[in-house]
């Protein structure tokens, strides 16, 4: 009996034997680690029996307190659950089974105002609770993604060699590490959903620009997103949209991107960032594009009744192909380091008003390798903040900021392209505007500001003096 205890003393704890917590717990193991797997349902346990060799060390059960006393103390268990109740439900059947020092971690795409909730709720009884964003898929889960926990230190150091281990490696760092307290960890996945939502429009609206005004095939844009996936715009994302123009459909034989309805679905960690923006007053045009565009693309009923009643321009492009694609090609560029620019952004003020006291370099190092928005363009990033740690934005750098001044030319040229053809672009259109405006010591508000005054007595402030003044503006 003493021996068979001992073996059940797993190293780590797994809930949700989805494809994302097989494969998890599978990569953990891959790595020498014992897992303990648990789910309620036992076709998921025997799937996950399937796939295991015989060198993985993996116990599964479907009895939650059998499961808890697989582990060894203090106990360390990943919640891979959708978010919401079913994460509170979880945690509440731990309960009974669990001591103080316990660790749980949260690794669906919980909102960061839960994850606070379920630090203090657990802390008031002795147990550690981790945040933990994790990004990169079912490919990620497996073979190595980016983990971003945040919560209880004492709790992190817990499992660092497991997902240190577990993370996906770029130059022999892993892409993981503690970020702060609370809901650190999550509020991090949380922006990082949002400036992929905004790459992933800019690279939509690309594509449209190309397809649409240039008149490419499939075929073509593979050969034109191979091509720029082995330079600057080199990406998880780019390379992935040269991969999906390859793709044949199996019904028809046609390209399957050209079978796929225009309806983007989202599952709201866009515009959980576009609120939070908006909370915090931190400008992100493009995010809040991005969302917007999913929210048009939803209602094709509309957008087909306007196509009949709204006419306008053909959407041919005219012109070199060649020069253009390289004008698309440094536009996207441009707009994708501005995206970056407005998250970071966000994140930076996040640090201040939740204490989460952010390192924007960790947080470029560990987006890297593993998760969605992994491009090269994170090592020029990370090298921006590791030069200036208190960098007040991402285009206040040297080289970065160089690089999108020397892209306007064409950033603009194409957003022109956008609106003489009547394509939609409001990623790179505000992408502009965000430059322009940032640019700008100058900007129309004071109008705005007179205008506030004049009908609701809301005062100003004046460039002269300082103070506060109201103006009686209606003299008749």
């Amino acid at each position: 009996m003493a021996g068979r205890d001992k073996k059940k003393q797993c190293d780590i704890g797994l809930i949700g034997l989805g494809v994302m917590g097989s494969n998890f717990v599978l990569n953990m193991a891959d790595h020498g680690f014992s897992v303990a797997g648990y789910n309620r349902k036992e076709d998921k346990i025997r799937q996950l029996s399937e796939l295991k060799s015989a060198h993985h060390k993996i116990e599964t059960t479907q009895d939650i307190h059998a499961f808890c006393q697989m582990l060894r103390k203090p106990r360390a268990i990943i919640l891979l659950v959708p978010a919401g109740p079913p994460v509170d439900a979880v945690i509440e059947s731990l309960l009974p089974y669990l001591e103080a020092g316990d660790l749980i971690i949260d690794s669906g795409n919980s909102h960061f105002t839960d994850t606070d909730r379920r630090v203090q709720f657990l802390e008031d009884k002795g147990l550690r609770f981790l945040g933990m964003g994790i990004s990169g898929g079912e490919s990620g889960a497996r073979h190595g993604p980016s983990l971003m926990p945040g919560g209880s230190a004492q709790g992190y150091e817990r499992v660092k060699p497991i997902l240190e281990a577990a993370a996906a490696q770029v130059s022999g760092a892993p892409c993981v590490a503690y970020l702060g307290p609370g809901s650190a960890g999550h509020y991090v996945k949380m922006v990082h959903n949002g400036i992929e939502y905004g790459v992933m429009q800019l690279i939509s609206e690309a594509y449209d620009l190309m397809h649409r005004g240039l008149g490419m095939s499939p075929a073509e844009l593979h050969t034109v997103f191979a091509r720029w996936n082995q330079a600057e715009l080199n990406s998880y994302l780019i390379e992935i949209t040269a991969d999906i123009f390859l793709q044949t459909d199996d019904q028809t034989g046609k390209p399957l991107v050209d079978q796929i309805l225009d309806e983007a679905k989202q599952k709201g960690t866009g515009e959980w960032t576009v609120g939070e923006a908006l909370n915090l007053q931190i400008p992100a045009f493009t995010l809040g594009a991005a969302v917007m565009m999913r929210d048009m693309s939803a209602d094709k009923h509309q957008r087909e009744k306007a196509g009949q009643l709204l006419k306008g321009p053909s959407p041919q492009l005219e012109g070199k192909r060649d020069e253009i694609l390289h004008q698309i090609k440094s536009a996207l560029h441009a707009a994708m380091i501005i995206t970056y620019a407005q998250g970071l952004s966000l994140l930076d003020k996040a640090s201040d008003r939740y204490h989460y006291h952010l390192n924007p370099e960790t947080v470029a190092r560990i987006w890297r390798g593993g998760c969605i928005i992994r491009a090269a363009l994170l090592e020029e990033i990370r090298s921006a903040y590791l030069s200036n740690p208190t960098l007040e934005n991402l285009l206040f750098d040297g080289h970065l900021g160089r690089a999108v001044v020397a892209q306007q030319a064409d950033l603009r040229e194409v957003v022109r392209f956008g609106a003489t053809l009547g394509l939609p672009m409001p990623g790179l259109m505000t992408a502009l505007s965000y430059l322009d405006a940032l640019r700008s010591g100058w900007l129309p508000a004071n109008l705005i500001m007179a205008q506030r005054d004049y009908f609701g007595a809301h005062t100003y402030e004046r460039v002269d003096k300082k103070g506060i003044f109201h103006t009686q503006w209606a003299k008749r």
